[in-house]
């Protein structure tokens, strides 16, 4: 058989990213603690020339390559925008905090690069072996990001939780990704989907179904799946916690539009079963348990818990616009869990993390602005007209009455209105109680400035959201 040359310029933007995380990790040994910058520098303009090489190369069609196992179309390229521009914020936003605990080491930034690598194979995988590859790459670095704060207990006792229970939803992924190799003879999305939809469907292959759905809602950390949630979230430190809450999810939204959508459609009528439960069950706990918490961190834990709930409604219509739906919510989400993690990072200083929800009493005397900052990221998460949360919200809940399924979208909308008393009782605090530390916020111009755009940005996008929601739409048309 004659060798054929793969097409590399299809994955160039990975091959960039591989390439300078490497360049950057021999770098970063010569480096002193005085000349770090120029690991944070250089890794942001590794994420700044991806970002150009992506989007200069924009396919309109689909493109494979390297034995069809990896694919490069619209949907992809616009979901490896988005988590190049949540890693780049998130690396803004972790470098005062950083600094001022001695973590600001190049680890951070290499392991953060190698993680967005496995995302963007995630994203592209045409294959069920590149999926897996994906999603250990990125899983493997932030087991390591969590356990980065090597003198905190809380920090070891999370990473142990998050690699324990992260490898048992691996094992369960890869073996219904085995019942379904051997079920239908091949590792390839578009076959195994071709081989469902012609040949009679089989009890292994719903049984490898129920695993593989197992193994995405874990890493979407849907319920009953979300143990390792609350935990990681509340025992890592911040800077990680806003990289886990913010691009992974984009990520974990592909990884479930690939295996679902393009590999198992044949199976829709089973899966979507399935993800109504899960859905049902993450809008309920996630909204139930998040009211009785008292560290903003386990908080926003619990509310992104029943975010994956609403996302997962828009996958369960099984139609385009759902889809579409979905990915519109993914990415609202992700811009308002950046600013909120965001927001921890701004109030927390040297000897303090400002963790307890109480730590936001009277922020309207110590910072008018961004108080005010503040309350779009809740008004937006508890879906609030006019801010980008609402729309997601509303795009779901329209998808889901268009598929027939109003009482699941009333279901949603009861624990919509749950789930505004935690987010309200935030600004109640922030406006009407006395602060309870009045020390003025550090002063940091880049920080100050990206939360400030990241803010007013939710706003913006709630005002005029049509862009954004035709870009989804048209990468599912």
């Amino acid at each position: 058989m004659d060798f054929a040359i793969p097409n590399y310029q299809v994955a160039i933007p990975e091959m960039f990213i591989l390439a300078m995380a490497c360049i950057i990790l021999l770098v970063d040994l010569f480096l002193t603690e005085r000349t770090r910058s120029v690991t944070y520098l250089l890794s942001q303009s590794a994420l700044l020339g991806a970002a150009v090489l992506t989007l200069t190369t924009f396919s309109e069609g689909s493109q494979l390559a390297f034995s069809d196992t990896f694919v490069r179309d619209a949907k992809g390229d616009v979901l490896k925008a988005f988590i190049y521009l949540s890693t780049f914020m998130v690396f803004l936003y972790a470098r005062s905090y950083l600094q001022v605990r001695n973590l600001f080491k190049g680890e951070f930034y290499v392991l953060g690069l190698f993680a967005v690598l496995g995302m963007m194979v995630m994203v592209s995988a045409h294959n069920l072996l590149t999926v897996y590859l994906g999603l250990e790459l990125l899983s493997l670095a932030l087991y390591a990001m969590v356990a980065l704060q090597r003198d905190s207990i809380f920090a070891s006792e999370a990473a142990m939780k998050y690699f324990i229970l992260g490898a048992l939803a691996s094992g369960m992924l890869l073996y219904g990704m085995s019942m379904l190799y051997g079920a239908s003879g091949s590792l390839d999305l578009s076959e195994i989907s071709r081989q469902i939809t012609t040949n009679q469907m089989s009890l292994v292959t719903v049984f490898a179904l129920v695993f593989i759905v197992v193994g995405v809602a874990f890493k979407l950390g849907a319920v009953p799946f979300h143990m390792w949630v609350p935990d990681v979230y509340q025992g890592a430190p911040t800077a990680v916690t806003l990289f886990i809450a913010s691009a992974p999810k984009i990520a974990a939204f592909a990884m479930m539009i690939r295996l679902l959508v393009d590999g198992l459609s044949g199976l829709q009528s089973h899966w979507q079963d399935m993800l109504i439960i899960l859905s049902v069950l993450s809008l309920a706990v996630g909204n139930l348990f998040a009211i009785a918490q008292t560290n903003i961190k386990r908080m926003l834990a619990y509310s992104t818990i029943s975010h994956m709930g609403f996302l997962m409604l828009g996958v369960l219509t099984g139609s385009s616009e759902g889809y579409a739906a979905a990915m519109f919510y993914t990415i609202s989400y992700t811009l308002m869990s950046l600013a909120a993690f965001g927001m921890v990072v701004l109030l927390s200083r040297t000897g303090f993390e400002a963790e307890r929800i109480d730590d936001f009493k009277g922020l309207n005397e110590r910072s008018p602005w961004f108080a005010l900052v503040m309350m779009f990221v809740m008004f937006s998460m508890a879906g609030v007209p006019v801010f980008l949360g609402f729309w997601a919200k509303l795009f779901v809940l329209k998808e889901l009455v268009h598929a027939g399924m109003t009482w699941l979208a009333i279901v949603a909308v009861i624990f919509s209105v749950i789930g505004v008393f935690y987010y309200l009782r935030i600004i109640k605090l922030m406006y009407f109680d006395k602060a309870e530390d009045k020390s003025p916020i550090e002063k940091n111009l880049d920080l100050h400035f990206a939360l400030s755009l990241n803010g007013v940005g939710i706003l913006a996008m709630g005002i005029l959201p049509g862009s954004l929601m035709a870009l989804c739409i048209s990468v599912f048309v």
